[in-house]
């Protein structure tokens, strides 16, 4: 069932071909790999009819101030996903909530709205958000923004990859909502320029992406700093022990909201490129991407100098791609996704980490270069994929043995 695409010499001109490194080259980290047997990647997609959610309530049934009705109207919403019509009633009650929900589920309206009618309410109410990216912390910014237009809440976006000075200003002006990464929200920590003793509402967003990227120091002292009578969010996709942990020592009698949903690799055809070595493998990802089944891809590589390099190689080769990394400043990386996005480029090559939070819904091919570190970054990869009922593809390139 595996493909063994074959060197046809044809499409795209073919220039150098760099020495990439091997496959089993690991990147520097905390993370060790393990071994996944290849036949864990390849399975055929399951359609299944998605039984369809009828909501208990609409959003005019929600008790939110007229401004964020407003909102809502302009922007044609009336009926709630199934994690908003679960979790607002809850939060708007004021009770801490665990909303277990992935990707594509309407996640972040289910906090926002909720932490938006908190800040008119409440004068004293002031919120943080948590995201383990940029990409994903800035995406929530952009929504908070667009439901919470006419509330004034001040907010300020901090994360990595952006210039600190901006970030301290806006920090200066004492903002009711701040939105960052755990990395750099512990930087203005440390620096004296954020104090959340008096922040009453804390989201985290991805508490186990948060936890698997190695930020669970940080979070917990972040937590820590918070006002002691609050009221906690946190999403997540898994519940696993380190997340059950976290939710046990900083939350107050949460209410779970669970959102059954299939398992992300269930609508994705999955399947093995073999290769033999370094030229008939890019070779073969050449002949893959001119084949006329890839409309839209996301390929991975495992360290920042690889995605480069292969970035290059296929822009010498006439293909219209991007890459995006840790490496990149956040104006580079929004630049990326933005042409991704927009469909200027059609081929986005990423790192792991770079590729969390990353939403876009019309992605046919997961195409994974390199074979990850561990089974859960392949799932998290290929769920990229087969988004909005859709069939994606995902294939990986495995080394031939002898």
């Amino acid at each position: 069932m595996s493909y063994a695409y074959r060197s046809k010499r044809a499409g795209a001109s073919r220039s150098r071909r760099p020495n990439f490194p091997r496959n089993n080259q690991r990147k520097s980290g905390p993370r060790f790999g393990q071994y996944i047997d290849p036949s864990r990647f390849v399975a055929t997609a399951v359609v299944k009819e998605e039984e369809k959610y009828v909501p208990t309530n609409t959003f005019t049934d929600f008790a939110l101030d007229a401004v964020l009705q407003r909102n809502l109207s302009a922007k044609g919403y009336q009926l709630p996903s199934p994690i908003q019509d679960q979790a607002i009633p809850i939060s708007l009650a004021g009770k801490d909530v665990i909303g277990l929900a992935g990707t594509g589920t309407g996640k972040t309206a289910a906090f926002a709205l909720p932490v938006l009618q908190a800040l008119i309410t409440s004068q004293h109410a002031k919120a943080i958000i948590i995201a383990p990216t940029r990409e994903l912390a800035q995406q929530i910014d952009e929504e908070m923004r667009d439901l919470g237009r006419g509330v004034p809440m001040n907010s300020v976006l901090i994360i990595g990859g952006t210039g600190i000075g901006q970030q301290l200003g806006k920090l200066r002006s004492n903002p009711r909502v701040v939105i960052g990464t755990p990395g750099r929200i512990k930087d203005h920590m440390r620096r004296g320029s954020l104090r959340l003793a008096n922040f009453n509402l804390v989201v985290l967003d991805e508490v186990d992406r948060m936890l698997d990227m190695g930020f669970i120091n940080d979070v917990q002292s972040i937590l820590e700093e918070t006002a002691a009578q609050k009221q906690s969010f946190f999403f997540s996709a898994t519940m696993d022990a380190k997340v059950q942990s976290l939710i046990e020592k900083f939350g107050n009698e949460p209410v779970s909201v669970s959102i059954k949903a299939s398992s992300a690799s269930e609508n994705v055809h999955q399947d093995v490129v073999h290769y033999s070595g370094t030229s008939e493998k890019m070779e073969s990802l050449h002949d893959l991407l001119i084949s006329g089944k890839v409309s839209k891809a996301i390929v991975f590589d495992e360290t920042q100098r690889n995605v480069e390099k292969l970035h290059k190689e296929l822009l010498a080769r006439g293909f219209k791609t991007e890459s995006i990394h840790g490496g990149k400043t956040q104006g580079q990386r929004k630049r990326a996704l933005a042409s991704f996005k927009e469909n200027k480029v059609n081929i986005l090559i990423a790192t792991d980490v770079a590729a969390r939070g990353i939403d876009v819904a019309d992605i046919s091919h997961v195409i994974n270069y390199s074979v990850p570190k561990v089974y859960e970054d392949y799932i998290h990869r290929i769920g990229r994929a087969g988004r909005a009922g859709k069939v994606g593809h995902a294939l990986t390139f495995v080394k031939k043995e002898g």
